[in-house]
């Protein structure tokens, strides 16, 4: 059975965009690999063992972005109210009444600190399919808490 990662629309272009400026660089990459082939002695050159690297993680990184598009399942929003795949939402913390907002992502388009947050995270999962003014319980590993959701757009 394969398993899809659910992804936005933003989320899926974003990946395609880094193929777009990874493959851009490999020529670059390959002719540093060649001069540094051409220094001589492949033993003892740090040169071509870096550029040798380089370009391999290059590699490696578009076969992994190209396989992550490969099983990608974009959710397009739905204006229905409830949290899901794609939606701002704005929450607050009951303990220490803290508001902040998030957009919820799949776990590819991640990026922590960015106002992004994982529909398969502890607060993401919890959130899923309310609307706002829905109290619900996150049950996080450092143990549960309770947060309000004060709107979804």
């Amino acid at each position: 059975m394969v398993y899809y990662q659910k992804m936005t629309p933003e989320g899926y272009m974003q990946i395609e965009d880094e193929i777009v400026a990874l493959k851009a660089d490999r020529p670059r990459r390959v002719q540093n690999l060649k001069e540094a082939r051409a220094l001589g002695d492949l033993s003892e050159n740090t040169e071509y063992s870096t550029a040798k690297r380089e370009l391999r993680h290059l590699d490696s990184r578009v076969r992994y972005l190209n396989k992550q598009l490969k099983y990608a399942e974009v959710i397009e929003t739905v204006n229905d109210g409830k949290v899901n795949l794609g939606k701002q939402v704005e929450i607050r913390y009951e303990d220490d009444q803290e508001v902040e907002e998030y957009r919820i992502v799949g776990r590819m388009e991640e990026a922590v600190g960015d106002g992004k947050l994982p529909f398969d995270s502890p607060l993401g999962h919890a959130l899923m399919k309310h609307k706002a003014g829905d109290r619900v319980t996150v049950e996080a590993p450092m143990g549960d808490y309770e947060v309000t959701i004060l709107s979804v757009k």
